[in-house]
């Protein structure tokens, strides 16, 4: 099993900026790619971001292309999501997942493990 901590969530104005953290722990050696998903209130989880975990090739969704980041730190087995200007529309519980092989980043289905989650809130 893989074991996912995220961090970093909070309490932003328009504009600002996050970085999210996610920590990995246990059978990292199982891990092909991590992806950050969120969910904002009354609506369904979406995908934001996904690295390749060798390699480091990444995919987002369009709605944060040019804003968002997404890193990687193999010797740390984390990644990150650096958010800038940030909009209320981003205001949604943010969580991480990994994946054991390539498949479609898109999928929430085929992500094996999840994080708990980390709340970002984007005021006006």
């Amino acid at each position: 099993q893989v074991q996912l901590v995220e961090s970093g969530g909070g309490l932003v104005q328009s504009g600002g900026s996050l970085r999210l953290s996610c920590a990995a722990s246990g059978r990292t050696v199982s891990v092909y790619a991590m992806g950050w998903f969120r969910q904002a209130p009354g609506k369904e989880r979406e995908f934001v971001a996904a690295i390749k975990w060798s390699g480091g090739s990444v995919d987002y969704a369009d709605s944060v292309k040019g804003r968002f980041t997404i890193s990687r730190d193999n010797a740390k087995n984390t990644v990150y999501l650096q958010m800038n200007s940030l909009k209320p529309e981003d205001t949604a519980v943010y969580y991480c997942a990994t994946r054991t092989y390539s498949g479609n980043y898109y999928r929430e289905y085929e992500y094996a493990y999840w994080g708990q989650g980390t709340q970002v809130t984007v005021s006006s």
